[in-house]
């Protein structure tokens, strides 16, 4: 995943938000000092609310985004419609499993995407059209864009009644900076929860080689990090977003030296390497979608030391129905070509699942050829992960 804020810095709220009595339940939880907002957003709850019904009864209207939700005492259906309440379910590996896509904060939190965000309701049913089995979300960030332990409340909660509505998983993700906030938002994440609706999957993007620390002390946080997060989730599965070791081990060795591999082995569940082979150049022999990720996984596994590690392998970045690509925001894209090679390389390694990041980057037919690779294609002989 790609990152471009600059730096935040402290933007902690000393005033932490009260939750009138009637409106504790319906509130979405995510432990405590959760979305501190100013006080001055209190004089709001008296606000006429956006009402909209959702078609089908699971499906909600989107919030008057001038309202805090642990500030408002007015009833849930009056903030966000019908939703189908549910008994939390036990968190597994399912949801690694077969076809996932990617979204991040620039595709759906309003301080980032505004009020007309690619990703929405509607979106998330054409997902479930193309066969998509899971969604990957940012649900947390560092930034000073994004204040609170999570994104919005709110838009979470729709977004993801919404996903559970087409028996689609939803998979939150964070990417740690190495700061004092990090376990606490990812914390957060784990927590989140609305009327029994709770993100199926927690992933930890581990990537960031700035702000100036030493290899060696990244190494140490991400530890300490890992660890933290496993002791507050107990036996709930655990995903490691990681960079592909071909980048680390062989093409930028310099990128993080001594990886925690090691370490960090037993801490997680299921290892999901970011094979974005249009970022490599054709000399290099990675710049097709089947090698680079049969060789990440590969030597993923060896690094581990675990040749049955689980794996979902991430492709990309994007694809478009083009001979040479495209490029958005100064990233190279895939080619809807390449779709074909990097399902067999999931297929011929053994993986559980795959996906392409992201959602927004891949156009109408990158979106079609995968449902094909998934359904009909190679990918549909992806071997299920056993019950534990």
């Amino acid at each position: 995943m790609i990152d471009d804020d600059p730096p935040a810095g402290n933007s902690a709220d000393p005033h932490p938000a009260i939750l009138p009595p009637e409106a504790e339940a319906a509130a979405p939880a995510a432990g405590p000092s959760t979305w501190r907002w100013p006080w001055l957003l209190g004089v709001c709850a008296g606000l006429t609310l956006l009402v909209v019904g959702f078609a089908g009864g699971a499906a909600y209207a989107k919030r008057d985004r001038s309202i805090d939700p642990l500030l408002t005492a007015a009833p849930v259906a009056t903030v966000v419609g019908e939703v189908v309440e549910r008994d939390i379910p036990e968190r597994t590996l399912k949801p690694y499993e077969g076809l996932g896509t990617w979204v991040d904060r620039f595709d759906f939190s309003p301080p980032y995407a505004g009020e007309s965000p690619p990703v929405d309701a509607e979106e998330i049913a054409l997902m479930a059209e193309m066969g998509v089995k899971t969604i990957y979300i940012q649900a947390a960030h560092r930034a000073d864009r994004s204040p609170g332990l999570t994104e919005d409340p709110w838009v979470l909660a729709e977004l993801l009644a919404t996903a559970h509505s087409h028996d689609m998983a939803v998979v939150a993700w964070y990417l740690p900076k190495w700061e004092d906030e990090d376990l606490a938002k990812m914390k957060a994440m784990a927590d989140f929860e609305f009327l029994g609706h709770r993100f199926d999957g927690i992933g930890v993007d581990i990537e960031y080689n700035q702000g100036g620390l030493e290899p060696e002390e990244r190494s140490r946080i991400l530890v300490e990090l890992s660890t933290g997060l496993r002791a507050h989730i107990g036996d709930d599965p655990l995903s490691a977003i990681v960079l592909p070791p071909v980048l680390t081990e062989e093409v930028n060795t310099d990128f993080w030296p001594n990886f925690p591999w090691d370490e960090i082995g037993p801490l997680y569940d299921i290892w999901q390497p970011m094979s974005y082979w249009s970022f490599r150049s054709e000399s290099s022999g990675y710049k097709d979608g089947y090698t680079y990720n049969a060789e990440s996984t590969r030597l993923l596994r060896e690094l581990l030391n675990d040749p049955d590690a689980l794996v979902h392998g991430i492709g990309g970045i994007g694809a478009v129905d083009a001979v040479q690509g495209g490029e958005t925001g100064g990233e190279p894209l895939a080619v809807v070509a390449d779709l074909e090679g990097f399902a067999r390389s999931l297929v011929d390694s053994n993986s559980v699942g795959g996906s392409v990041y992201d959602w927004v980057t891949l156009d109408d037919v990158a979106r079609s050829t995968l449902a094909e690779l998934f359904s009909t294609g190679p990918a549909a002989s992806l071997s299920p992960i056993p019950d534990s």
